[in-house]
């Protein structure tokens, strides 16, 4: 089923399936998916899904315009991993195929951790959303802020991984800075990225 994740400087606030024919994006709370903010039009964008999967976003005369992978579009088909901007809003778009691992969490080796699931999540250390607990739940998560400073964290049959994606401001794992190379993210873990510092956390059924 297809998806929606935004999120604000990397922290996510709404987690939207896509099962009606259209859906609206707006400011005011007549729409479907409700963005209360002043860059947000009072009715801004809009998602047509077509068949079970196809989904097309196109823009409704707003002011500040929706952008498509950095491109500011009227309408046009989206692909999985298509990231819509809106002022400061980030909406990853994910068409939930088979191998996508959206929504599902993979064992670990037995060995290591057991036979139950784990589950991995972000807990946010500062700034006006400390103590938001961010679920990790697809097979790679951006967080960050494009143009300053991206992580992608990525699950793995062994582990978790992240490693820098993209910006130029450094970014720091447990005080030390990280590269393009995946490191293995460990329980309690501390990442610090442009200037908001995350908790990894690690739990298990």
């Amino acid at each position: 089923m297809p998806q929606l994740i935004a999120t604000v400087e990397g922290v996510e606030i709404k987690h939207v399936y896509l099962t009606r024919d259209k859906t609206t994006l707006g400011r005011k709370d007549t729409n479907d998916i409700v963005l209360d903010n002043l860059v947000v039009s009072s009715r801004h964008c809009v998602f047509e899904l077509k068949g079970l999967a196809d989904v097309f976003i196109e823009d409704v005369g707003s002011t500040n315009g929706t952008f498509v992978n950095n491109k500011r579009i009227q309408r046009q088909q989206l692909q999985d991993g298509d990231v819509i901007a809106i002022g400061n809003f980030r909406i990853q778009f994910l068409s939930a195929s088979g191998d996508s691992g959206f929504g599902q969490t993979t064992a670990f080796d037995s060995q290591s951790m057991g036979t139950g699931l784990l589950h991995a999540s972000f807990r946010v250390l500062n700034g006006s959303s400390a103590g938001l607990e961010v679920p990790v739940v697809k097979a790679v998560t951006t967080f960050g802020k494009p143009g300053v400073a991206v992580v992608a964290v990525s699950h793995r049959r062994s582990g978790f991984f992240v490693a820098h994606l993209d910006g130029e401001t450094a970014t720091m794992l447990n005080g030390k800075l990280l590269g393009a190379d995946p490191v293995m993210l460990s329980d309690d873990d501390v990442l610090e990225l442009a200037g908001t510092r995350m908790q990894f956390r690690l739990t298990q059924d």
